[in-house]
């Protein structure tokens, strides 16, 4: 039986042409080796398998073969190439600094030097993993590297250059080695599947390809892993079971959940992910980078920045096509906020979740996210009925106007019937100001000041008279005002029904929540309400022409007006805050105070 040889050591480059990902970088080499151009001191950089010490070792081989081809590669034919190829050349002598970082290995080092090549024109001296050179080392090392013997050249190789003292960084030529793509990972992996006479999805070495990060030689360890344990049939399924990767079908249906707002169904998939054994930091760092090969698919111009094959590619763009550019920022922007969290949570199944849950509920926004309302702006109203046909049907008010009011006349009038539905409460759409509701250009503000209390009265009426009642235009029949008797309950009905379709404007709502109107005076129809400060005050000033409407026509009465003013007494209880609210618990119960006290609590 052959003796095994791993594929990473198998298929390790051999020649300029077949390094992989470094093709710019190789040519640059061989035309320094072709015009005799070289220079004394080298210095590869790069992320781990990239091919800096295969590029080296493949550097010294040619520079010092007798009969190198017109491509500039090595003849692999004459004593120098031989030697090199068994292993016991003379003149490419490695050194590890990993673990020959001290000042005595550099000094024997410098010591070889001075021993010119048995062989050939030039001794080489490889120094792997240079950054971890202590700084007595690299003193020790400053004279020789920067006038060395004409026959010496140093290659210099490390994955980390920061580390690297400027004063050896300007002695050397620096090259820097790129991460190879997935796509020229998948490329050599069907080369090396082929050769070993293996089978290969597309899909699978493009998951190899992806968890390699950029590393051939991690990708060529992988991919035997992979092989070893399906028997050389490398299927998806078999790539994803050993390395322990999340099956993109997992974020596809996440995708599904959050654009349907499925929250539970989302913590579901969460479970059965968990179930399965993965960790719940790969799934928030795997969901992050699935959103950010959405975002680059949604526009063929940047679809390239997709490190995938052509069908992944075309899978994905198909996704992002049911995405909008906003949502999918956003849901970035959640699991970034999530994957900083995660390692101080204490609860980190939680915070998970709660990710999901926001995710989900950004294909579903409130009314003024929607519209891009923001807190404090109220919009438009747009009053509908529950019954569209209804509606249509049912005999509607006819307003005019006209410039001087005139008195009611015994004209047809047109009223609603008591049969008539009542009107749904209107939900708040966007609308540029001014004016910012759809009332009566008519209506006015009435506004009253008593002693040192700002009081405004905001109703349907100007000068007494209500739009309504306003002069008809030549020709055009009166209208009627309503004039409904309606029940305490029934106004806080309306009232309510209003709050509710308006969930988003928060200061709104609860201002009404807070202060229900009290009747003023004996007609009935005029009421008052307290609102705490400026922002409750302007909140319902803006709001009371819509609100008005909406209580004119669900109680069936155009009379009635509403009083804001602003408390300038004490703050009611309800607009208390957590500390007013514990300091009138402890004024009502001592004991508390002696409790909180003995354990430290603090609010």
């Amino acid at each position: 039986m052959d003796h095994y040889i791993v594929s990473a050591r198998k298929y390790r480059p051999s020649t300029f042409g077949s390094v992989v990902g470094q093709k710019a970088l190789t040519s640059t080499l061989r035309n320094a080796i072709a015009s005799g151009r070289l220079a004394h001191s080298y210095l590869f950089c790069g992320s781990r398998g990239v091919g800096k010490t295969s590029c080296a070792r493949i550097f010294a081989k040619t520079i010092n073969c007798l009969n190198p081809t017109p491509a500039g590669e090595a003849c692999n034919e004459c004593d120098s190439c031989r030697a090199f190829n068994a292993g016991n050349s003379m003149n490419i002598i490695e050194l590890d600094a990993a673990s020959n970082n001290g000042v005595d290995s550099i000094r024997e080092l410098v010591d070889q030097v001075q021993v010119p090549p048995s062989m050939g024109r030039y001794r080489v001296f490889i120094v792997d993993e240079v950054h971890m050179l202590s700084s007595a080392a690299f003193n020790a090392f400053l004279k020789t590297l920067e006038e060395p013997p004409s026959y010496v050249i140093f290659i210099l190789a490390t994955t980390e250059k920061h580390k690297i003292i400027p004063t050896i960084l300007s002695r050397c030529q620096i090259y820097d080695f790129n991460r190879i793509t997935v796509r020229d990972i998948i490329d050599h992996l069907s080369y090396v599947a082929e050769q070993e006479g293996f089978t290969a999805e597309p899909s699978a070495l493009n998951v190899i390809a992806r968890k390699a990060d950029g590393a051939m030689r991690d990708a060529l360890s992988i991919f035997d892993q992979v092989a070893a344990s399906s028997r050389g049939n490398i299927t998806y399924q078999s790539a994803i079971d050993n390395l322990n990767v999340l099956d993109h079908r997992y974020y596809d249906r996440l995708l599904d959940c959050f654009l349907g707002s499925k929250v539970l169904e989302s913590w579901l998939i969460y479970k059965e992910i968990r179930d399965h054994g993965f960790d719940s930091h790969t799934l928030v760092v795997g969901l992050a980078d699935y959103f950010r090969d959405l975002m680059v698919a949604l526009d063929p111009s940047t679809i390239s920045l997709l490190e995938a094959d052509d069908e992944a590619r075309e899978a994905m763009a198909k996704a992002a096509s049911k995405c909008h550019p906003e949502f999918i920022y956003r849901a970035m922007n959640l699991c970034n906020e999530a994957d900083l969290n995660y390692r101080t949570a204490s609860n980190k199944q939680f915070l998970v979740e709660l990710t999901l849950a926001k995710i989900c509920q950004l294909s579903s926004p409130s009314p003024d996210e929607k519209r891009g309302g923001g807190e404090g702006q109220l919009q438009k109203i747009n009053p509908a009925t529950p019954n569209t046909e209804a509606s249509a049907t049912a005999p509607q008010p006819v307003r005019t106007a006209s410039p001087a009011p005139v008195q009611q006349t015994a004209a047809v009038a047109t009223t609603l019937q008591p049969s008539q539905p009542v009107p749904a409460a209107p939900a708040v759409v966007s609308s540029p100001p001014p004016p910012r509701y759809g009332a009566p250009q008519a209506a006015k503000t009435k506004v009253r000041i008593a002693g040192n209390t700002p009081r405004f009265s905001i109703s349907g009426q100007a000068n007494g008279e209500h739009p309504q009642a306003a002069g008809n235009v030549a020709g055009a029949p009166a209208v009627s005002l309503r004039d409904n008797r309606f029940a305490t309950e029934e106004l806080h009905a309306a009232w309510q029904a209003f709050m509710k379709a308006n969930p988003s404007r928060h200061i709104l709502v609860n201002t009404m929540r807070a202060s229900f109107p009290t009747a003023e005076g004996e007609g009935g129809n005029v009421f008052k309400m307290m609102v705490e400060n400026e922002k409750q005050h302007q909140e319902m000033t803006e709001a009371m022409p819509a609100i008005l409407q909406y209580l004119h026509d669900t109680l069936r009465n155009d009379h009635v007006e509403i009083h804001v003013e602003i408390n300038q007494g004490e703050a009611s209880p309800h607009t208390w805050n957590e500390r007013q609210v514990l300091a009138h618990i402890i004024e009502e119960r001592p004991i508390l105070k002696e409790f909180i006290d003995s354990f430290g609590l603090t609010l």
